[in-house]
């Protein structure tokens, strides 16, 4: 799987999660090493670094500043999916490692 120049946006995600269809990830990718910076809706800045596994699955971290001035943290594992149109949706599991720990899914669909 190659996430390299790729962007995404969330279908959906659970009400704990500050991303939202305005956000937008941008993907790089050397090797299995994939970063992301991404920004939007509440975020107004956050970067992801995370490693590909051999079936495209991405074990990440992540940090972002929020529009509340808020430096939030978290963990993330991403499994993909290649639709019919050959573009990728992340099906994606995650926890906050700052605030209240919670944990979430959220759906995101190359564009």
């Amino acid at each position: 799987m190659d996430y390299h120049n790729k962007k995404f946006r969330p279908l959906s995600s659970s009400e704990n999660s500050e991303t939202s269809g305005e956000t937008i990830f941008h993907y790089q990718q050397e090797g299995n090493i994939v970063t992301s910076q991404y920004h939007g809706g509440k975020i107004i800045r956050g970067h992801l670094l995370g490693l590909v596994d051999e079936k495209g699955c991405i074990d990440m971290r992540y940090h972002q500043v929020n529009t509340e001035g808020e430096l939030m943290t978290g963990i993330c594992y991403s499994k993909p999916e290649t639709m019919t149109n050959g573009k990728i949706r992340l099906h994606e599991s995650w926890q906050w490692t700052s605030g209240d720990g919670s944990k979430g899914q959220s759906i995101l669909e190359e564009i």
